[in-house]
């Protein structure tokens, strides 16, 4: 055969393979996502999602080494209190369970970079992700709350803020909150593209934070939507986001990909409960190679466009990495 063009050249031996990879990552990009609950001597495995834990105070240092160990930079932090009211108090209190966490955090591995979810769902005793009026959230009266609970949690310690409850306006709002008050270089990731997701079960579990009438579809996304997606980052970033997110991340790399082409700041994607608890039951039973899906969904992910990812494969991923098996 007289063939010039024979792209199996490039094929020929993994040095060359990575040598003229299209998709490289970086274990700085990731980010580990972990659950912290009042009480002491706590680190009890949360039953739909194997392999991660519910850490209180005490057993929050020696996980947050362990991650640092692992090659994991960053952290998002989730907290859940031991009471809930009307309003989501816990979420914005002094001396929450984030706002304490935040500080033991920064006194024991000062090294790792600390986000925080601002939400109130996880504090609310109806679960939704805000203030209520009737049986419907209500948008303008819970923004300052958001905007006091992202203050608190820098005045903590946090690095960075991701608000993620969906409201209308609340990027902007928590931007001005934390200017007025000093913090002009604290950046805010904003869950901009967030979807009314199936794929949430086992976090919902996890976090203590199902609601409990209704659902959230008047404020997250409708998953049929695309074009919307890329007006809700667009709107954030002009509100003043510093990075934008999509979630979730697999059943969504294409909206990862037309946000990843609109907007000029990075593009978070969030690989969420599900997505983690579907492959990590699969290589439990034995029917998948845990290690090859979660380097190839990891891929796919970056490949779409996004520039970090938020996924409780995070240790597992960085190590990878170091050892040449993805990246």
């Amino acid at each position: 055969m007289d063939m010039v063009k024979r792209p199996r050249r490039l094929r020929g031996g993994e040095t060359l393979r990575r040598m003229v990879r299209e998709t490289r990552m970086d274990k700085a990009s990731l980010v580990y996502p972990m659950f912290v609950v009042e009480g002491k001597g706590i680190r009890h495995e949360i039953p739909s999602m194997p392999g991660q834990y519910h850490y209180s105070l005490d057993m929050l240092p020696a996980a947050l080494e362990e991650a640092a160990d692992a090659g994991v930079s960053s952290i998002m932090l989730f907290g859940i209190p031991d009471k809930k009211d009307e309003l989501g108090s816990g979420a914005y209190d002094r001396d929450g369970i984030i706002q304490r966490a935040l500080r033991t955090g920064k006194d024991t591995v000062p090294e790792l970079y600390y986000i925080t979810d601002v939400c109130m769902c996880e504090y609310t005793s109806h679960g939704h992700c805000g203030a209520l009026c009737g049986h419907d959230v209500d948008n303008d009266a819970t923004l300052p709350l958001l905007a006091k609970t992202a203050l608190s949690h820098v005045q903590a310690g946090a690095d960075m803020v991701a608000p993620s409850d969906m409201m209308d306006g609340r990027v902007g709002a928590i931007r001005e909150t934390l200017d007025k008050n000093g913090y002009v270089n604290t950046p805010i990731m904003s869950y901009a593209v967030k979807y009314a997701s199936a794929f949430y079960g086992p976090f919902r579990e996890a976090a203590d934070s199902a609601p409990s009438f209704g659902d959230r579809k008047t404020y997250q996304m409708d998953f049929h939507n695309v074009k919307e997606g890329i007006k809700e980052a667009l709107l954030d970033v002009e509100e003043g986001a510093d990075l934008v997110m999509v979630k979730p991340a697999l059943s969504y790399m294409d909206v990862i990909r037309r946000v990843s082409e609109t907007v000029h700041v990075p593009v978070a994607a969030y690989s969420v409960s599900g997505e983690y608890a579907m492959i990590k039951a699969a290589a439990l039973k034995g029917w998948i190679k845990e290690e090859a899906i979660v380097c190839e969904s990891a891929a796919s992910i970056y490949r779409a466009g996004a520039d970090i990812l938020i996924t409780y494969y995070a240790k597992e991923l960085a190590r990878y990495m170091d050892e040449g098996r993805i990246g």
